[in-house]
């Protein structure tokens, strides 16, 4: 009985074999005919002049961090005064400043702060979900598209 069991499994093997390889012929792949080449222009007319191509630009050697030096340097002239350092802070300064004496206390920090929280809290639970808190996050400007500042 053994035998007749190798010898089925030996005739099914060398027939799966033979249609494999009957199957695995390579053929060559038929490709259209190229098309026929294009005139570029008549024989008689008179060739296109183009302009020649200026020179490519160059690219701005200035690093990271110079770009924020100058970005800093409102009168450019080279140095940052505490002036021009100080500017651009003023406004965020001011809106905290509740009372306009120039400092910035504990208790106007923190009716600014309440007064976020009092604002994101939506269903007045005293407590912010996950929504909630996400709309405190401060609003990130948006860059320009042709990364020129």
């Amino acid at each position: 009985m053994g035998r007749f069991l190798a010898g089925v499994a030996s005739c099914l093997l060398l027939v799966t074999g033979g249609i494999l390889f009957w199957q695995g012929r390579a053929q060559a792949p038929s490709f259209p005919p190229p098309p026929p080449p294009r005139l570029a222009a008549a024989a008689n007319a008179t060739p296109i002049m183009l302009r020649p191509i200026g020179a490519a630009p160059s690219a701005d050697p200035k690093n990271k961090e110079e770009k924020r030096f100058a970005r800093a340097d409102k009168n450019e002239d080279g140095r940052i005064t505490l002036a021009e350092l100080v500017e651009p802070r003023r406004k965020a300064f001011a809106k905290l400043d509740l009372n306009q004496d120039g400092k910035l206390g504990f208790e106007e920090w923190a009716i600014k702060t309440i007064d976020k929280f009092g604002d994101a809290d939506g269903d007045q639970s005293k407590a912010l979900t996950p929504a909630e808190y996400a709309a405190t996050a401060p609003k990130v400007k948006a860059k320009p598209a042709c990364g020129c500042g």
